[in-house]
């Protein structure tokens, strides 16, 4: 029987969760055991770095309504979904990946008991300089996120730690390691 797993990435907005799963992705595009799913947001589709879905909040309403989401939550004035999509590819023994929320870790956990935490840890100095430079938060809301950014509510459970303060290699590289360590050979059959 193979172990399905869900990788739940969670991390300070600007300690570059995005920026490690593209370079995850682009490690393992191809590998029909690891697959990463997408987030629907209530933002522009060129806002940021991430491959997101872009929805406008009556998109978002309707496939809330339509029952069409796993997991929803909303942080910092936007709405973030993941698709049902993902209870699919668990079904069929895949390790699903996706970028999710501290404050929503708790929730997810009772829901997947497949469900492994994992938290990108960077320096305040250097999430302050990533805030900065992708322009998306005016001074007063990266002063919040900072503020924000060291508060994790700990959940009873082993979390992964990945220190993102070096070059994208070093901590994306032990992102695919965990990723494969995880995956079995004959998932997503």
């Amino acid at each position: 029987m193979v172990r399905a797993r869900l990788f739940y990435v969670i991390g300070a907005s600007g300690s570059g969760k995005d920026s490690l799963l593209r370079h995850a992705r682009e490690q393992l595009s191809g590998h029909r055991g690891i697959v990463f799913a997408h987030r629907y947001i209530t933002r522009p589709h060129d806002a940021g770095g991430e491959n997101h879905i872009a929805l406008n909040d009556a998109e978002f309403d309707a496939r809330l309504a339509g029952g069409l989401f796993a997991m929803h939550w909303s942080s910092h004035g936007l709405r973030y979904g993941i698709g049902k999509e993902i209870n699919l590819w668990l079904a069929k023994g895949c390790c699903v990946v996706l970028n999710g929320s501290r404050e929503y870790l708790e929730k997810a956990m009772r829901n997947y008991e497949e469900l492994t935490p994992v938290l990108i840890e960077v320096a305040p100095d250097i999430l302050k300089q990533r805030l900065q430079a992708r322009g998306r938060e005016t001074p007063e809301e990266i002063e919040q996120r900072l503020t924000h950014a060291p508060v994790f509510h700990g959940i009873n459970t082993t979390i992964t730690s990945i220190r993102n303060d070096a070059d994208i290699a070093t901590a994306g590289g032990k992102l695919v390691e965990l990723l494969l360590a995880g995956q079995e050979q004959d998932a997503c059959a």
